[in-house]
């Protein structure tokens, strides 16, 4: 189904799922917006975009900064024009490391909280007003395998990813009357530079939850957040896909 004459945001581009997500978008038509801190990641991600022969406007922002949102949003508009998609994708846990509740400090929930949770908030709050005029608009927020069955080391940010489904489902009753919608995409284990940098050992474990016995990759994930950015969507609303190979059923 085709996105032409649509301006997409893809925030965290900079590789991995935002990257594919990005790719996926310009593929199905739309002009992209690509969002992260790393710059030099986002080149990457432009390419592939201008690929697909769309436009590109790679910009630089720190979304632990609302100033930095919301200058990096008017740029956007300034540039592409009104966003018709939001796909809220960055995330993580605090600087790739993981602590059990009692060793997690107050700083590294205010900051895993602040990138998976707030940044989604303030990076809607961008969009929000311009969609319901318009009504019309699609919000795509990437939740997490983690928001349903949680994991050691991972208190802050499965409590962020599961905010975040919160939220999703908050919102998408709010701007139903306006044609605005508002799903998540949770994913499971997927193949990133993150996971290419972990033990063995640690891999073929996590392999072994997995019912369907790999990792996904991140163009998996890019093709739910294309259905629900796809016209064929527009009756789905307050909704989550989990894209995890059924590691989830244990």
């Amino acid at each position: 189904m085709t996105l032409e004459g649509t301006v997409a945001v893809v925030t965290g581009a900079a590789s991995g799922i935002g990257r594919a997500s990005a790719a996926r978008l310009a593929e199905d038509g739309a002009d992209v917006a690509i969002v992260d801190l790393n710059t030099d990641g986002l080149e990457g991600t432009r390419a592939l975009v201008e690929a697909h022969g769309r436009r590109c406007l790679a910009v630089q922002v720190d979304l632990l900064d609302r100033q930095s949102i919301s200058a990096g949003f008017g740029e956007i508009e300034r540039g592409l024009g009104p966003v018709d998609i939001l796909h809220n994708n960055a995330g993580g846990p605090a600087r790739g490391k993981t602590r059990t509740f009692p060793n997690a400090t107050t700083d590294q929930w205010d900051e895993v909280l602040a990138l998976n949770l707030r940044s989604v908030a303030d990076c809607t709050r961008e969009v929000i007003g311009g969609m319901k005029e318009r009504r019309n608009g699609r919000i795509i927020t990437t939740s997490s395998e983690q928001a349903f069955k949680g994991g050691r080391g991972f208190t802050d940010y499965s409590a962020a990813k599961a905010g975040v489904l919160g939220f999703t489902r908050s919102l998408a009753l709010e701007m139903a009357p306006y044609g605005v919608t508002v799903n998540a995409v949770c994913p499971g284990v997927i193949r990133t530079g993150l996971t290419d940098n972990m033990p063995d050992e640690y891999i073929q474990g996590t392999l072994s939850s997995i019912p369907m016995g790999r990792m996904g990759e991140p163009e998996e994930i890019a093709h739910a957040v294309a259905f629900f950015a796809s016209p064929g969507a527009g009756y789905v609303t307050g909704s989550y896909l989990l894209v995890a190979g059924g590691r989830t059923l244990h």
